[in-house]
């Protein structure tokens, strides 16, 4: 039976680090760091997301600044909202959620974030820093892959990954962070011809496609490392509550040696590096 990588208690030890460096803010500053977490329009997901962040924020210590907007809010007013949370010094980090209304231009708003507050890590040049290995704001759920990779991985050294799905906002991050450990790393998609052949060889298998239970058995060698970065709703086979899957077979790995459950894997260390992110954008700015 393959271990199963329990991202709930990865994330509860991050959590006590970044409360810890909450602590040491607070004595240093007396304040403790603030994010500010932007929400346009009532998105049901997005309205679940945003608070569970909040909620978090307590947990840690951390002051969360809720800024919730109609979604009739037009581009301009909320380029303007972003432009006084650059400029507030209690504000060390800041979400815009998204989706964004159509008639918003999400890059436009997410590159008007202060890199150095842009704790989701998408700002280009948060993107650059990653890209040359020049530190900077990592995205949190490719930063949180990665620490769940080392409670089972000493080295990454000379490994093979594959990494399925090529997002800016998860496959592509994820690989610069494996090369930067040395890895060796190929980044596929669900239209790469061969793919079961390529997973085969991996000794690390990042699944990030969005294609529900895509990853079968006969994909992955024995003794591989999986982490399953979906996460799909759907329809029970027995017509009860819909259930979450993730890309990846689970049943169907336990000869791997290790794997990620969905949900209960990736997605509570998206928060906590969430967390440990505004710790870090506000140490940087030395408030």
């Amino acid at each position: 039976m393959a271990e199963i990588i329990d991202g709930r208690a990865v994330a509860r030890q991050l959590d006590e680090e970044t409360r810890a460096g909450v602590a040491a803010l607070v004595e240093r500053t007396g304040a403790p760091p603030g994010l500010a977490v932007v929400l346009v329009g009532n998105d049901p997901a997005s309205e679940v997301y945003v608070a569970h962040k909040i909620k978090a924020c307590a947990r840690v210590g951390i002051t969360s600044h809720e800024h919730r907007l109609p979604a009739t809010t037009g581009q301009e007013a909320l380029l303007t909202l972003i432009a006084r949370l650059n400029a507030d010094p209690t504000i060390h980090g800041i979400l815009v959620q998204v989706p964004l209304p159509e008639h918003i231009d999400a890059g436009a708003v997410l590159g008007a974030i202060d890199p150095g507050k842009d704790v989701d890590g998408f700002h280009p040049v948060n993107v650059g820093r990653l890209s040359t290995g020049t530190g900077g704001l990592v995205p949190c759920t490719p930063l949180g892959v990665m620490k769940l990779l080392d409670t089972v991985i000493d080295d990454l050294t000379g490994m093979n990954a594959v990494v399925i799905g090529k997002s800016n906002i998860v496959g592509k991050p994820i690989a610069m962070l494996l090369l930067e450990r040395e890895a060796t790393v190929t980044v596929t998609h669900i239209e790469t011809r061969g793919l079961p052949d390529l997973a085969r060889h991996a000794d690390i298998i990042i699944a990030a496609a969005g294609a529900p239970r895509l990853v079968k058995g006969y994909w992955v060698k024995p003794g591989a490392v999986i982490v399953d970065v979906g996460i799909t709703r759907v329809p029970s086979p027995d017509g009860g509550k819909d259930k979450l899957v993730g890309d990846v077979a689970f049943d169907e790995v336990q000869h791997a040696r290790a794997v990620t459950p969905v949900p209960g894997g990736v997605g509570p260390m998206t928060i906590a590096c969430l967390l440990s992110n505004t710790v870090k954008a506000a140490t940087f700015t030395g408030s």
